[in-house]
């Protein structure tokens, strides 16, 4: 039997598995076809590259399920939440980072390990014998792409994932703008302050939507079909579903107060995160779009504040593919098929940076353990990890599968608990401090291993 484990692609999963894997003494060869195979939305050839949001959404563990997931990948010693917390931004109660320090430091991280080789040489296929883990991501190339198709005998499943654009703080108008964190949620004063806030009136509202819904489109190639993520929908989609749609979303005037004017309240607010760790640059948050370039500089432009604004990357659109997990994976993340194949992160269908890196970090775990011959116990269900595994690999209805982020509703219920809104703040405290429990008995279990 080899004892060296092959991992298909360099992003949050891949580079996770490598590390929990290579962690527990297993020789890791990680396949990353950048930069000598490019893709349209990646800029660089590093190793977790994060090309949509720089955020990893809440870091609260008692009270919101991703941050209940950041808090087990710790305990983990996992390489992606552990170079996040290095290398943070402050961002009131989430986890956001210098997206370009955060993958630089993932590359050296991986390249410094004694147990982890990287080859940049593109696989196209599913191998036959060996361990491997695939992890792709939604940027999946056509060859290996149509040979998972292949395999699995079931035409890939396919929606557009959307990228916000990324404004030079330097040309905000900040006498029109300011700086506030939507109920001044943070610790700090940095983390207070971290989001700069755009106010519109409702007649400026109404323009913008009147601009955008006018605005020139990427069109979709002829029988192309798109099923949006409703969690990273392109704003021109939510405008279309209704007028007040995006002043109840990603605009919404919620827990804020403008200090150039206290006494009037905003009709909609957009509101953008810093980039990176000197704050030259903030993204628009939740302004995903597929409008062409030219139109996005027009529409952006009648935001309040940012007349004159420079981008450093605008808006795009990519079409992101993923397995019907539930039909095609065991609890253990193989590939029913070909169980010396496993599958892990947003090919996977799980959405979002974190939930991506969570999979990366089981499918390591489990891929070194059955390599060691001790074969791991599948994950709990009551851990944050165990309700995304279970319901890609037979939880949810094969029939409508889409990509799902990590939400109490994928958690058991615990009897005796209060219902409703009125209960959900002790529920929610009940499902972490259970998980914790859980997830620490498990990783306890795998001492022995290296």
């Amino acid at each position: 039997m080899t004892h060296t484990l092959h991992i298909v692609g360099g992003g949050m999963a891949g580079s996770e598995a490598a590390w929990q894997a290579a962690n527990l003494g297993i020789q890791v060869v990680l396949h990353e076809m950048r930069p000598k195979v490019e893709t349209f939305a990646h800029r660089t050839g590093d190793l977790g590259e994060m090309v949509c949001s720089n955020s990893f959404r809440s870091d609260d563990h008692e009270q919101n399920a991703v941050g209940l997931l950041h808090w087990e990948m710790r305990e983990a010693g996992g390489l992606i939440m552990d170079t996040a917390y290095t290398h943070r931004l402050p961002a009131g109660g989430a986890l956001a980072v210098d997206r370009d320090a955060f993958s630089a430091a993932v590359t050296a991280k991986i390249a410094a390990h004694p147990n982890i080789s990287v080859s940049h040489e593109e696989i196209t296929e599913l191998p036959s014998e060996g361990h491997w883990i695939f992890a792709t991501g939604p940027l999946t190339s056509e060859a290996l792409g149509a040979a998972i198709q292949a395999e699995t005998g079931a035409d890939r499943l396919a929606f557009f994932d959307a990228i916000a654009p990324i404004v030079y703080a330097e040309t905000i108008n900040m006498d029109v703008a300011w700086l506030q964190s939507r109920y001044d949620k943070g610790e700090t004063e940095e983390e207070q302050k971290a989001y700069i806030n755009c106010p519109m009136t409702k007649d400026q509202y109404e323009a913008f939507i009147d601009a955008l819904l006018a605005a020139d489109k990427t069109e979709f190639h002829e029988g192309e079909t798109a099923k949006y993520f409703d969690g990273c929908l392109p704003i021109e989609v939510m405008a279309e579903r209704g007028r007040e749609t995006l002043r109840h979303g990603p605009m919404k005037p919620v827990g804020l107060t403008n200090p150039h004017d206290p006494e009037t309240k905003a009709y909609a607010v957009v509101q953008l995160r810093r980039d990176n760790a000197l704050g030259t640059l903030f993204n628009i948050v939740g302004f995903q779009t597929k409008m062409k370039y030219g139109a996005q500089t027009s529409v952006f432009k009648t935001i309040p504040g940012l007349e004159d604004a420079s981008f450093a990357r605008l808006g795009g659109i990519h079409r992101n593919t993923f397995l019907n997990s539930p039909t095609l994976l065991d609890d253990q993340m193989r590939l029913r098929s070909k169980p010396n194949i496993r599958f892990a992160g947003q090919v996977t269908g799980v959405e979002g940076y974190v939930e991506s890196a969570s999979m990366g970090l089981v499918a390591g775990r489990l891929a070194a353990a059955e390599i060691l011959g001790q074969p791991l116990a599948s994950v709990p269900q009551d851990t944050a990890h165990g309700a995304l595994i279970h319901h890609i690999t037979g939880g949810a209805e094969a029939k409508t599968f889409q990509p799902m982020n990590v939400n109490f509703g994928l958690f058991r219920p615990l009897d005796g608990l209060k219902g409703g809104r009125r209960g959900r703040k002790d529920r929610y405290k009940a499902y972490t401090d259970r998980a914790k429990a859980c997830w620490t008995d498990w990783l306890a279990t795998q001492k022995e291993l290296a």
